[in-house]
C-alpha cells in the first residue's frame, strides 16, 4: 500500500516530516526505537551562535545535525552571507555522507563546498568570518575528499571533524 500526501507525518505548519527516530548520522531509525534528538529546525541564532552549535554537533560525532543548523542560517541569514552558510552545510553533508561510508557522494559534497567557501571569500574579502578560518576549511574538505577518495569510508565523524575556529574571535 502506498503512502498518500494525507498519511505522511507533518509538522506543527504543515509540511511533511516524517517522525521517526533517528541515529546521529540522520538516518531513520524503525518507529519505536531509540533515536538521538533531533535538531530543531528553522532556529534563528546570531552567525557566532550559529558556529558555536555547529562546533558543539560536530565533536559530538552528528555533522548530519550541524548541517541543520547551517541550513537555517543560510535560509534565515542576510543575502549577501548565504553562500557561505550553504557552502559550510555542503562540508557538513559531505562529512555525514563520508561518516555513513558513501565516499562518492562525500567526496563530491567536501568539494563543492570547499569550492563554495573559496569563491565567497574571495567575492566578500573576507577570510576569517565569525573566527572560522576559510582557507583553513577548505584545505581540510579536500583533504578529507582525498581520503575518502583513497580509502572508501566509513569515517569517524567526531575524529574527522572540522576545526571551526572560536566564533568570537
Amino acid at each position: 500500500m502506498s503512502e498518500t500526501p494525507a498519511d505522511r507525518d507533518r509538522d506543527s505548519e504543515g509540511r511533511a516530516r516524517s517522525a521517526r527516530p533517528r541515529d546521529g548520522l540522520g538516518r531513520p531509525l524503525p518507529h519505536g526505537a531509540e533515536g538521538v534528538e533531533r535538531q530543531p529546525e528553522g532556529v534563528a541564532r546570531t552567525p557566532e551562535q550559529t558556529v558555536d552549535e555547529a562546533r558543539r554537533l560536530f565533536a559530538a560525532g552528528r555533522p548530519f545535525h550541524a548541517h541543520e543548523v547551517f541550513e537555517d542560517a543560510w535560509k534565515s541569514g542576510p543575502a549577501a552571507e548565504r553562500a557561505l552558510w550553504k557552502s559550510l552545510a555542503q562540508l557538513a553533508v559531505g562529512l555525514t555522507h563520508g561518516a555513513r561510508g558513501n565516499a562518492t557522494g562525500g567526496a563530491r559534497l567536501l568539494r563543492r563546498g570547499a569550492a563554495g567557501i573559496e569563491e565567497w571569500s574571495h567575492d566578500s574579502a573576507q577570510a576569517r568570518p565569525y573566527g572560522l578560518g576559510l582557507a583553513e576549511l577548505a584545505d581540510w574538505a579536500r583533504d578529507l575528499a582525498t581520503l575518502l577518495d583513497e580509502d572508501g569510508g566509513p569515517l569517524d565523524p567526531a575524529a574527522h571533524a572540522p576545526a571551526l575556529g572560536s566564533a568570537h574571535s
